[in-house]
């Protein structure tokens, strides 16, 4: 568990959705490490609910309904934590720098190219810690392969191949029916939901990479698509085949409130409690009760990047909607004197070549813990902890989604949805520092 020598780090939480709210459980869990001063949520409901859960001690003052209220006081705490929605972290995050806050930004940092780098340079300029929340990189199971790595276990990395199972209803949630759907309100599926993955190869192969290319597209969500049987049905609440359909929102949110289910995502879609009653509000009248095949989606739902690194390594990434496991990834490292395979979570299998093809089996260490930061197998929390470990002692020696690791993992991103798009192998060499020197 946490030190708790440590100096209490008080921070602020811009945007009160799912994931500031998780941000917010370690203060709630560890008042002797970290404090909540100040919110800011322009929803009345969950700003409320924001305040019941971790309020107790934010002062009136400091409640706001915009984050540039808070901006514009003097600075009344250490750190700030950005949860707003993707396209609305550039602003706060370059505002608060100014400011000397030290800053969580949600990943990913921003949607635009210019938008990461003018975040970076101003966390640099004021000589403030970013972290960005790349939490995969903080998970035991990532620490315990880069172990494995330096060991010599498998030689030298050859080849990485990596999955993402994003979830056949989850990807209809987030990226179909949520606010991730339209590359006009937010950005494309590879940033909202993969910057992850590649941030994550790039780490794990630990040399920058030099090429990049990217195929992909929208191949099922679409009007096209959609089954004869649904007839005219615009909505799940009035379709012929509701209870057929893989991806009907009556099985995906009311089934589940009816089952007792109130988290994620059903209380999601809601704008209130979430019960039957409110679930089947928002099913007659919101986005979450489209049809899958009559939204305003334009986002892919597959999509791979192959990738080459210094050296010739090579890696390839694939993201895909179509699948029953969520976000749970796989990955096979190839070494020259080994081979690795990981379940993404706590299990890893490791041939070594040389003798008699043995096989070892890893676990990593896992902290025993109770606490509601359990996204991404505890990793929410390992993030949180490093952060707030940072500010306590004034280092950024605990971040390991730095500004300048988190710049080059995104123009990676960036790049290869321009490869996508454009239909070319993009060269990537150097790019992150073209950018920030």
């Amino acid at each position: 568990m946490a030190d708790a020598s440590r100096k209490v780090v008080t921070y602020i939480v811009i945007g009160a959705g799912n994931r500031g709210t998780v941000y917010s459980h370690f203060a709630k869990e560890n008042p002797h490490l970290a404090k909540i001063v100040g919110i800011a949520e322009p929803r009345p409901f969950n700003r409320n609910l924001f305040l019941k859960n971790f309020g107790s001690e934010i002062p009136p003052e400091n409640v706001f309904n915009d984050w540039k209220e808070a901006a514009s006081r003097p600075k009344f705490a250490d750190a700030v934590v950005i949860a707003t929605p993707d396209q609305l972290h550039t602003e706060p995050a370059i505002q608060f720098a100014n400011l000397g806050y030290n800053i969580l930004v949600e990943k990913p940092l921003a949607i635009k190219e210019e938008d990461c780098i003018e975040i970076c340079k101003a966390v640099k300029k004021n000589n403030v810690i970013l972290a960005v929340g790349h939490v995969l990189r903080y998970h035991p199971y990532t620490q315990k392969i880069k172990e494995i790595i330096a060991s010599g276990l498998i030689g030298e990395i050859i080849n990485i191949q990596h999955l993402e199972p994003v979830g056949y209803w989850h990807f209809a949630h987030s990226y179909v029916r949520g606010n991730w759907k339209n590359t006009s309100t937010s950005t494309f599926s590879l940033m909202a939901k993969s910057c992850h993955d590649i941030d994550w190869i790039r780490y794990i192969m630990n040399v920058p990479c030099t090429k990049i290319s990217s195929f992909g597209n929208l191949t099922h969500f679409k009007k096209e698509k959609k089954p004869k049987e649904a007839r005219d049905a615009l909505r799940c609440l009035d379709c012929n085949i509701k209870e057929q359909c893989s991806y009907s929102a009556t099985k995906v949110y009311l089934d589940a409130v009816k089952r007792g289910v109130v988290g994620w995502p059903v209380n999601v879609i809601v704008n209130s409690d979430p019960s039957e009653e409110s679930v089947i509000q928002a099913l007659e009248d919101g986005p979450y009760g489209l049809c899958v095949y009559e939204s305003e989606n334009n986002v892919c739902d597959h999509q791979v990047v192959n990738l080459e690194f210094e050296g010739g390594k090579t890696a390839s990434f694939t993201m895909v909607a179509f699948t029953k496991e969520i976000c749970v990834r796989k990955t096979r490292i190839f070494g020259t004197h080994g081979e690795l395979e990981g379940d993404g979570a706590s299990k890893i299998k490791v041939i070594d070549f040389r003798g008699k093809e043995e096989l070892h089996l890893f676990e990593p260490a896992m902290i025993s813990m109770e606490t509601m930061m359990r996204g991404h197998e505890f990793a929410d929390w390992h993030l949180m902890n490093n952060f707030v470990e940072a500010v306590s002692i004034g280092s950024s020696s605990k971040i390991l989604s730095g500004p300048e690791e988190t710049l080059e993992s995104h123009l990676l991103v960036f790049a290869a949805e321009r490869s996508r798009l454009e239909g070319k192998t993009i060269d990537v060499s150097g790019e992150s520092q073209k950018a920030l020197f």
